[in-house]
């Protein structure tokens, strides 16, 4: 393990002082923190945290190492991670390597021996904001100045950057129940895994796929694929959301919430510091009950201005209210701004696969 004395520098001026884990160097982005008590090399691997370096409020990481098999996305496109303790072992029959070296190999920068919760405590009454990683120490004032000069997330158009160069199919053996195109926004793989694992073969294609070629490939229904930054700037995904509702039964995750939302004509909003980790209480209005999900976002929908007789709001955030789902029977969709995947978290609403999988089968017997 390095040894080097690091700094985490605030928009703000804030600094917090620590040493050095992962790769040697300086990463910029959004400082969140995330509230799972596990899941580490998920979140880290998940792309919808491109532009963010990520908190955990778990107080030590790293205890049961890395496995191949829980990466999210081959590499990891995170700014970096902030953690308390790094584990000295890494004690898993499945594990293949310390987090630490793991990083390392994929170039993320980290800073540990950080008082995480005086940090998240920071972020809840200030609000997620820039912040800057140096694996070596220079002027405070200078480092204050270069994350103020670094890339805000509002207005920022990351999907490019995480989504797919060309179309590929993931299906499982056995006869297939259904045949969707899922736009790659930066999907998780846990998503396309619950797909297969339900008969659903998945035609992955990227962010710039036009309408026609996506009716060209005669689906059942599509799905809007999670992912980083600033909704409203994925005109290209909104303008094709908007073209497609109505043709085809469609489901929205976390950012294909978000765009299907301002397909429909609302507008989303930056929240002050987001909803990122695993035990967060959504209340389903259909069946009455309370749903432990996993979250992470930064932008959601204004419900005010979600119109229209027929769309339908389906689920809310018991901490704040924040909208989490929405639906319309009509125009054959839903959207869940909560992870029906978790990876990592809680399974309570891996129905919604299940909700849109009958969906589908509503269509096709229409249609037969």
């Amino acid at each position: 393990m390095k040894d080097f004395r690091s700094i985490l520098v605030l928009e703000d001026g804030r600094c917090f002082y620590g040493r050095g884990i992962g790769a040697f160097g300086v990463a910029f982005g959004e400082v969140v923190f995330n509230t799972s008590m596990t899941g580490y090399q998920e979140i880290v691997s998940d792309p919808s945290y491109c532009g963010q370096i990520v908190t955990f409020t778990a107080p030590q990481i790293g205890n049961y190492g890395v496995c191949d098999l829980d990466c999210q996305a081959p590499d990891p496109v995170l700014s970096g991670i902030v953690i308390r303790e790094l584990s000295p072992i890494a004690s898993n029959w499945r594990s293949q390597g310390d987090l630490d070296a793991w990083l390392r190999t994929k170039n993320i920068v980290g800073i540990c021996e950080v008082d995480t919760r005086a940090l998240t405590r920071h972020i809840r009454d200030r609000g997620a904001m820039r912040a800057g990683i140096w694996s070596q120490m220079q002027d405070e004032a200078e480092m204050v100045e270069l994350v103020r000069q670094s890339p805000s997330l509002v207005g920022a158009d990351l999907t490019d950057r995480v989504g797919v160069d060309q179309m590929h199919i993931v299906r499982q053996k056995g006869g297939e129940r259904a045949r969707v195109v899922l736009i790659d926004f930066g999907v998780k793989q846990g998503i396309v895994q619950c797909l297969t694992q339900r008969g659903v073969a998945v035609w992955v294609v990227p962010v710039d796929t036009s309408v026609k070629e996506i009716l060209e490939l005669a689906p059942s229904g599509l799905v809007l694929s999670n992912g980083p930054g600033d909704p409203a700037a994925v005109r290209h995904g909104i303008q094709t959301a908007r073209e497609l509702i109505g043709r085809l039964p469609i489901l929205g995750i976390c950012l294909g919430h978000q765009i299907l939302g301002l397909a429909v004509g609302a507008k989303t909003l930056k929240l002050r510091f987001g909803h990122h980790g695993g035990n967060h209480p959504v209340y389903d209005k259909s069946s009455g009950q309370i749903w432990i999900t996993a979250q992470n976002h930064g932008f959601a929908v204004d419900p005010d201005t979600l119109a229209g007789d027929d769309i339908e709001v389906t689920h809310r955030s018991l901490y704040d209210g924040t909208l989490e789902g929405f639906r319309s029977c009509n125009r054959k969709f839903l959207a869940v701004q909560f992870h029906p995947e978790a990876c990592p978290g809680p399974s309570d609403a891996e129905c919604v696969f299940d909700e849109f999988i009958t969906m589908l089968g509503r269509n096709r017997a229409q249609h037969a």
